[in-house]
């Protein structure tokens, strides 16, 4: 196996989507092997080690990436509560495996720079969107209906066919949270 990807410059790129695929193909972060990862990216495993440090240090990267999607995503929906929460479900229906690293933090060290700067920009982008229309209290009940409605969603307890968008199915769930 060769590094040529880490010499042409996208060795993070390769290792984040091969991370990505690893963890949606092979039972989850448990399940993770830094060999398989850098087989996929077609890279020496070496070269991930010395990139990111280890596993915990790839998962950082993962997280990292997925608490900048999210609050790309809550930020895309404006300051409306009910469609903040749709945008919440949606990004954890689509990147299920970014959600589970980012709220699963004994697999990464939450104080790399990186990850911690983009979970802080994840939570601004959530209050953000949920300060307009509801305080402090609404704002926890909010995220714990939809960070709960998304896990219920990936767990399968939330029957629902391959096509089903979660958001969908959660927007009548959110719209109870604006009943007076």
């Amino acid at each position: 196996m060769t590094d040529r990807n880490y010499h042409h410059g996208d060795l993070r790129r390769a290792a984040l989507t091969a991370t990505v695929e690893a963890l949606e193909d092979g039972g989850g972060p448990a399940a993770l092997s830094m060999r398989d990862v850098a087989r996929r990216a077609g890279v020496s495993h070496a070269a991930f080690s010395h990139h990111f440090g280890g596993k915990r240090g790839l998962l950082a990267a993962v997280a990292a990436e997925g608490y900048d999607l999210l609050a790309d995503a809550l930020s895309a929906a404006g300051d409306d509560l009910i469609e903040a929460g749709v945008a919440y479900v949606r990004f954890a229906a689509g990147h299920p495996a970014h959600f589970e690293v980012m709220f699963s933090p004994e697999l990464y060290d939450r104080d790399v720079p990186e990850a911690a700067a983009a979970g802080w920009r994840a939570r601004r982008a959530l209050t953000e969107a949920l300060s307009a229309s509801a305080n402090e209290t609404t704002e926890l009940a909010a995220w714990s209906m939809v960070h709960g409605f998304a896990s219920l969603w990936l767990s399968g307890s939330i029957p629902h066919g391959p096509a089903d968008d979660a958001g969908d199915f959660a927007r009548p769930v959110i719209r109870l949270l604006a009943v007076p």
